[in-house]
């Protein structure tokens, strides 16, 4: 993995979500050792019991010296250290994707503490970030959400959640779950997209298959518009929360979220601000590219 990043860090870098290093990343997954490439070969088709595939010591690490960012808007867009190795990962799932209002559009983004942004429900605070499917709100969310851990929390407080609809399903009744199926809900769009969010419109938070159905909730912005679907709200909230599992992730790991399966969070931790907090990177990964081709301008990967 170490010698396919070096292959992969071009230079002088270029843009990450030019065509030139998609295309690049692409053939890099076919170079990535057969025992990785089966593994997500399975995860693609079933994504196993909890929503999500762990990898250790994936990647290589950190530089020496290298600090955490520290900056709200803070991502990767160039072909340097491991953001490469990651749009990889994410070309062996499907097509790396960004959206214009989230981190500038950079594919590649920053998972880091943020002074001031502490107590938010974003991927720039340190509370506990309750369980939620990834950009709820968009018509176009990611299919999968891939994390690298370049740099674990020093104090091993902030851990990784993750819960999967079947567990919580199978804990509903049956008028739960038919009042989860009524297009009934709305989810608001974070700050961020102000002015280039989709409009609005109520949706259910399960839908298609009976037996194997999509989740899609936001524990802080997802509401209902009737009291029964309300209720059914809570209780999916509730058994979500209950069954969800925690994992530790040390610098190197992975971790791949099926963002229709299963929803995931992380528990409270305290940033130092110090240069050696917790640094994760995320990518998000369409299945079927050509679903978003409407709001991705001269068919590149970022959505407007």
């Amino acid at each position: 993995m170490a010698a396919l990043g070096r292959s992969l860090a071009v230079h002088p870098p270029i843009p990450l979500e030019d065509e030139t290093s998609l295309a690049r990343a692409r053939d890099a997954w076919e170079e990535t050792p057969d025992d990785l490439r089966k593994e997500v070969r399975r995860f693609r088709r079933a994504s196993h019991l909890h929503g999500c595939l762990v990898v250790r010591g994936l990647f290589p690490p950190l530089a020496p010296g290298v600090p955490t960012p520290m900056e709200r808007d803070s991502g990767c867009r160039l072909t340097t250290g491991t953001a490469p190795l990651l749009l990889m990962l994410a070309c062996g799932l499907g097509e790396p994707v960004g959206f214009r209002a989230e981190k500038q559009g950079a594919l590649v983004h920053d998972v880091v503490p943020v002074r001031g942004l502490e107590d938010s429900q974003s991927n720039a605070g340190c509370a506990r970030l309750l369980l939620h499917t990834e950009n709820a709100f968009h018509e176009h969310r990611p299919d999968y959400v891939v994390l690298h851990c370049l740099r674990p929390d020093p104090e091993g407080r902030a851990d990784f959640r993750i819960a999967h609809k079947d567990a919580a399903v199978a804990k509903l009744s049956g008028a739960d779950l038919a009042e989860l199926r009524e297009p009934q809900f709305v989810t608001v769009a974070p700050p961020s997209f102000a002015g280039s969010a989709p409009p609005v419109t109520p949706h259910a938070v399960l839908s298609g298959a009976a037996d194997d159905p999509d989740l899609r909730v936001d524990s802080t912005a997802t509401r209902a518009l009737t009291a029964r679907g309300r209720a059914a709200l809570r209780a999916l909230l509730a058994v979500l929360d209950e069954c969800a599992a925690s994992v530790s992730l040390a610098a190197g790991d992975v971790v791949i979220v099926d963002n229709r399966a299963a929803a995931h969070g992380r528990t409270a931790y305290r940033p130092r601000f110090d240069g050696g907090d917790r640094w994760l990177q995320r990518v998000y990964v369409q299945v079927d590219l050509r679903r978003s081709r409407p709001c991705r301008p001269w068919d590149g990967p970022v959505l407007s």
